[in-house]
């Protein structure tokens, strides 16, 4: 799974998903993206969940990007634990995604493939998704 290999603080807050993402908003290094169309936490379980259906479907052809890195600690209290008594301890680590974020790029494979493979990698994400093609690509 992925995670940071260290982090400043240990527990942070959750804070707010407000507003569009434009930083990562448009094709970098792929010819093809899934981008998201509403805000949410994305786990590492759930995007190495999508990679893996991603590769699978491509038969390892071509190139996949992963645009985002979970970087967030998720805290979870222990079952049957009364309230209080602090913040519980970090069960996972999360991504924040807006609208606008483009999770997966993928290049050197045809545009059919490409487009089954991303709903396959969709499907296993909280969030709606569309699919993007580059400007520049040439079939």
């Amino acid at each position: 799974m992925l995670q940071p290999k260290k982090t400043k603080y240990r527990k942070t807050q959750r804070g707010r998903m407000k507003g569009n993402d434009y930083r990562g908003a448009t094709l970098a290094f792929g010819s093809f993206g899934l981008k998201t169309l509403e805000s949410a936490w994305v786990t590492d379980k759930q995007l190495e969940a999508a990679r893996v259906a991603l590769t699978r479907h491509m038969k390892r052809e071509g190139q996949v990007w992963i645009r985002v890195f979970p970087d967030k600690p998720l805290t979870k209290k222990p079952l049957e634990v009364r309230m209080g008594k602090g913040k519980g301890n970090p069960e996972g680590w999360v991504t924040v995604v807006k609208p606008g974020r483009i999770l997966f790029e993928a290049e050197g494979i045809p545009v059919k493939i490409a487009k089954e493979a991303m709903k396959l990698a969709a499907d296993k994400l909280p969030v709606m998704t569309k699919f993007i093609i580059a400007h520049n690509y040439k079939a």
